[in-house]
């Protein structure tokens, strides 16, 4: 059976995108990510999204568009991606080391972990028109 794990990439002022720096578990403490997390049973993953980031930041999104299709991630994991935008309050790192908002010339200025950077650089194309 395939988990599937949902990610936000929440833009602000059309081209920042906010990044979140995780603190567990050990293996990917200190690598960067989209906010987001595992579907639980009976849930949509829209749903999932939404709730993982009012835990995980404090904030409520308006969900938009998603960003390719599956993206692998360990054995028998697999991450879905939606554009967000913030629909109130803000970001807090509530479960993560740190919170960064990267704007274009900076995408890539954290330690994505694998599969957040190939969805930075997917979105940097679409943020910047191409």
């Amino acid at each position: 059976m395939t988990v599937i794990v949902v990610a936000a990439v929440i833009v602000a002022s059309g081209r920042r995108v906010l990044a979140a720096q995780r603190a567990e578990p050990p293996a990917l403490a200190g690598g960067w990510e989209f906010p987001g997390g595992k579907v639980d049973p009976g849930e949509s993953e829209v749903e999932a999204l939404v709730r993982e980031c009012r835990e995980e930041l404090g904030v409520e999104i308006s969900v938009g568009e998603r960003i390719g299709g599956d993206w692998p991630l360990a054995e028998g994991y697999v991450l879905r991606v939606w554009l967000a935008s913030l629909a109130s309050g803000t970001p807090e790192a509530k479960e993560h080391q740190a919170l960064r908002w990267l704007g274009p010339g900076e995408y890539e200025d954290v330690a994505w972990l694998g599969a957040d950077l190939e969805v930075m650089r997917a979105v940097a194309k679409t943020l910047q028109g191409g």
